[in-house]
């Protein structure tokens, strides 16, 4: 074969190799990339846990229920490994607790996730809860409840199912079934419980939202 007919040959396998190689760039990038993570600044206990604490600096922090006077960011000298975390320890009522980033939605419809490293005692399981665009709120039937240690829990938001949440009494109401998630507005969770100090609680280590970012 001539060294032109190998160039034609080349060229010709490179022009049909190009659509499979977008194709499988694209089927790479199906999952949505990290939306928003958050770890909490390593700065002393206060409660309740307010702005000044939250280390990511595109992200607000809201509290609602028991968690505006309870919801304490603590962190402890022993174990030398404890983390700066949030509890609900101290809540005086149902508590729930979410961040939100004022310039972007999130899509967490598809392939999206959270992620956290959490622990909790007694009978407490945490929720996820979210606050829609158009103000409605949900919260999740999967949860996270004891563990003896921190571990780290994953949700993939495909596969849990919804209810509607009362935010004022703090409680679970009718199931909402294939809710638009496309545009959330905040992010959280609660475990729909009073905190009862060390030994009936939840706690966060941090947080991940995996999810795709929409204009407001």
């Amino acid at each position: 074969m001539s060294v032109t007919k190998c160039k034609k040959t080349l060229l010709i396998c490179i022009i049909y190799s190009i659509p499979l190689m977008i194709s499988s760039i694209c089927s790479a990038q199906y999952r949505p990339s990290l939306f928003f993570r958050e770890d909490w600044k390593e700065i002393p206990p206060e409660t309740p846990v307010n702005q000044h604490h939250v280390a990511n600096s595109n992200l607000t922090l809201e509290l609602y229920g028991g968690a505006i006077e309870g919801m304490r960011k603590s962190n402890h000298d022993h174990p030398s490994d404890d983390p700066f975390y949030v509890w609900s320890g101290p809540c005086p009522g149902n508590w729930a607790l979410t961040l939100k980033n004022p310039d972007s939605f999130v899509d967490l419809s598809e392939y999206a996730k959270i992620r956290w490293r959490s622990k909790q005692s007694g009978f407490r399981c945490l929720h996820i809860i979210l606050k829609l665009a158009d103000g409605t709120w949900l919260v999740s039937d999967q949860c996270d409840c004891y563990s003896g240690d921190w571990r780290i829990d994953e949700f993939n938001i495909v596969d849990i199912q919804w209810s509607e949440l009362d935010i004022e009494a703090m409680t679970e109401k009718k199931p909402v079934i294939d809710p638009d998630l496309s545009r959330v507005d905040e992010v959280g969770f609660t475990d729909l419980m009073t905190g009862g100090s060390s030994d009936a609680c939840s706690r966060v280590d941090w947080i991940e939202v995996y999810g795709k970012a929409v204009d407001r």
